[in-house]
């Protein structure tokens, strides 16, 4: 099995890191991992992709990639081009594209935005992004401007172990110490500076947090949806996560033009809890006729 290797590219959204299985030459396979998640989000997923030359980056503001300055926002679309300026920096101009949670959701609106250039899109919990009746928008509007507003004062959290941040985002997901280890140790650096006595921070940008000032109609992402042109496999875990609701995510996939659904039981981190069975229904999809 060939082991994940760390790499860097160049985007105008700065250096972006990640992972890769150096299968150069081999189909490409872009990895988008879900919100506070990193590439190492993949990692127990990699065997299953042998014949493929894995990419699975820190998307901005996540993992050892660089935040984006001052002015930027994140946002589905700043996520989408990146997605895509990570694929012009490797040279890849057509590729399969897998996404997990807010990953997939990004995949989504790749392979909608430019459908020349995806295959074949494999999705984990995720197809589109979360919508809002647009009577929210306002409000919406208000909550996210006021976010930011006060994210400037916000303090980062200090662990005094790697241990004590495991435990902190095993509560929060719902994921067993091996898996959540292989995010942490990712996710976090050492605190820096004269005044701390050493300790660990989340390395992710504080800003992800923010509520997200803007959010499509379901009858938008629906639109989304339609223009999604490639063959489509979707994995999602039983039982249904409550902002996702089974029968909203199976409405969504007979919009479809290829799409197949399927359902494990597991949690909303199924690909690294289940590694084996997602792994087997996405071999069986990549190379399907």
């Amino acid at each position: 099995m060939a082991a994940m290797q760390e790499f860097v590219v160049d985007t105008e959204f700065g250096r972006l890191a990640g992972l890769r299985n150096g299968r150069v030459g081999a189909p490409r396979l872009l990895a988008l991992h879900g919100w506070l998640d990193n590439a190492a989000s993949f990692v127990p997923l990699a065997p299953w992709f042998e014949g493929f030359d894995l990419v699975a980056p820190d998307l901005p503001g996540h993992g050892a990639s660089a935040h984006l300055p001052a002015a930027g926002e994140y946002s589905m679309t700043t996520a989408t081009r990146a997605a895509l300026a990570i694929a012009d920096a490797l040279g890849w101009d057509r590729f399969h594209l897998l996404g997990h949670s807010l990953g997939g959701a990004t995949a989504s609106f790749v392979a909608a935005a430019t459908p020349q250039r995806v295959q074949r899109l494999l999705l984990i919990e995720a197809l589109g992004s979360l919508s809002e009746t647009e009577e929210r928008a306002g409000t919406r509007l208000r909550e996210a401007f006021a976010g930011m507003a006060a994210v400037n004062n916000k303090q980062l959290r200090v662990f005094a172990d790697i241990a004590s941040a495991v435990k902190v985002r095993m509560a929060a997901n719902d994921l067993s110490e091996p898996v959540t280890r292989l995010l942490v140790e990712r996710g976090i650096a050492p605190v820096r500076g004269d005044n701390h006595q050493g300790g660990f921070v989340w390395r992710s940008d504080p800003r992800l947090t923010l509520t997200s000032a803007q959010r499509m109609s379901e009858g938008q992402m629906r639109s989304l949806i339609r223009a999604i042109e490639c063959p489509t496999c979707m994995i999602w875990a039983d039982p249904a996560q409550s902002y996702m609701p089974d029968a909203l995510r199976r409405e969504r996939a007979t919009l479809l033009a290829h799409g197949e659904l399927h359902t494990l039981p597991g949690t909303h981190h199924l690909h690294m809890e289940r590694p084996g069975a997602v792994g087997e229904l996405f071999q069986n999809f990549l190379t399907a006729g």
